[in-house]
């Protein structure tokens, strides 16, 4: 029995609680609080119609529709949760605080409530893969494991049957962590990168909002660093508790490290040999470092065997270099969730020693794409386009001081399904193809899923 959610869910009752977005993720939060005898509002900006089974079911569930373009004026309650993807210096949201409404999140309450060890990971790319890998060990070595945060489950609904040993594992992102005050028992920083400039204000803001990961934490904390990265390495000065870091590029007094090919954990001093880097499942220098990160979360937790096992038989997480067919001898992976530069430069363009061709472009996020222009053009050779980010992406190519015109081909297309159309036209028997878009879903995708799924039902359909 978690007394302190009790408590929580008793002070509700009565109280009007407005949730912002009637999304899958907040369905569930709807119907916990109205069973819990809240009087719950469920704001969102689209219309009834456009909700279509949401909208249905967030009524069955008891709660009273705002909806429409001043969805974020009209709410009148007690408490507000925040989602992810509305900011929090938002001016309808300040007001509210300034009135003395509570403005919290899903996440924050969760912190708040939770009874077991919290290990959080965060980051501009592989946070997905590193989360997932981290409580995949933590699941084969017998832990039970609550996973969810940005990865895409809400594990507010399930606080009451968290146990003290249990163990979560989440992903936050940068508009989780604004507001949060609290920070996991064990912090996991992958690496950062400009990133969603679309919606901070700055680069600054966004850094700040990564740092609440482990602004919060006390001295029994221990927070994972990647040392490669200037930005998450710039966290170690404000890390109250143990310092861990990782590396491929240097040994480490206390952490995981890449020596040659083997991984190898130095536990302040005392050396562990783990593996070689090679038996690693899925492709990737950038998924060694995850591993890196990972192990460096876990050590003491689970033994070298369990490490062992679950890197030689995990295969990923859909969307992420992600093996779809082999057509006429070329084959096609989806790496969707490729949403920056540098994850597409650090992922799929790190993965193949000949040139393939790539499928870029979406949203654009107001992040510089200027360094990735060099390798493109020593990785690629077709670079099909589409999206916002077309033209800054070809401008990026061709601007770079390697570029030849003879060894890149750049097609303009409208849409994915043009864009696997150029792939199949432009390769031949042993070609690679892959979707890597370096840029957000938005505006042609309500999300990075959706893209993929959508790249994958057109390659399957090709005959």
């Amino acid at each position: 029995m978690n007394i302190t959610a009790n408590a929580f869910f008793e002070s509700v009752k009565g109280k009007t609680v407005a949730f912002i977005g009637i999304g899958t993720s907040n369905l569930p939060l709807i119907k916990q609080f109205a069973d819990k005898g809240a009087n719950v509002v469920a704001c969102d900006r689209k219309d009834f119609e456009s909700l279509g089974e949401n909208g249905v079911k967030a009524k069955e569930y008891g709660a009273q529709l705002v909806l429409g373009e001043d969805y974020l004026s009209s709410i009148r309650a007690d408490i507000v949760f925040r989602s992810p993807g509305t900011p929090f210096f938002r001016e309808e949201l300040v007001k509210l605080r300034e009135n003395g409404t509570i403005v919290t999140s899903e996440m924050e309450m969760f912190f708040e409530l939770c009874p077991c060890n919290v290990i959080a990971v965060t980051g501009s790319d592989g946070k997905t893969t590193t989360t997932t890998i981290i409580s995949e060990i933590l699941k084969s070595a017998g832990k039970t494991v609550h996973l969810g945060g940005n990865i895409g489950k809400p594990l507010l609904p399930e606080i009451e049957s968290v146990r003290p040993d249990d163990w979560a594992v989440v992903e936050l992102s940068s508009f989780q962590l604004i507001s949060m005050r609290r920070s996991p028992d064990i912090a996991v920083v992958t690496n950062l990168a400009p990133n969603h400039l679309d919606i901070h204000k700055d680069m600054q803001e966004y850094v700040d909002s990564k740092k609440n990961i482990v602004l919060h934490q006390n001295a029994f904390s221990k927070a994972v660093l990647n040392l490669d990265n200037d930005i998450s390495n710039g966290f170690s000065g404000d890390v109250r508790g143990r310092l861990t870091k990782f590396s491929v590029k240097e040994k480490l007094f206390n952490g995981a490290y890449l020596d040659g090919t083997k991984i190898i954990y130095s536990d302040y001093g005392t050396v562990t040999e783990i593996m070689d880097h090679r038996d690693i499942k899925i492709p990737g220098m950038h998924n060694v470092e995850n591993y890196l990160a990972a192990i460096s979360a876990v050590w003491g937790i689970a033994d070298v065997e369990t490490i062992v096992n679950v890197a030689k038989s995990f295969g990923g997480v859909a969307h992420r270099a992600e093996f779809v067919r082999e057509y006429r001898g070329v084959k096609y992976y989806n790496d969707s969730i490729a949403s920056s530069p540098t994850r597409t430069a650090l992922g799929t363009l790190s993965l193949y020693d000949e040139k393939i061709v790539i499928i870029a472009g979406g949203y654009d996020k107001h992040i510089p794409y200027e360094p990735l222009g060099p390798v493109i053009n020593n990785k690629v050779k077709t670079l099909i386009l589409l999206g916002d980010t077309a033209p800054k992406i070809e401008a990026a190519v061709k601007s770079a001081d390697n570029y030849n015109s003879d060894e890149i081909t750049i097609i303009n297309v409208e849409n994915m399904e043009q864009a696997v159309a150029e792939a199949v036209s432009h390769t031949t028997e042993g070609d690679i193809v892959s979707l890597s878009p370096a840029s957000a879903s938005f505006g042609l995708y309500k999300n990075f899923e959706e893209r993929g799924n959508h790249f994958k039902a057109i390659v399957n359909g090709l005959e």
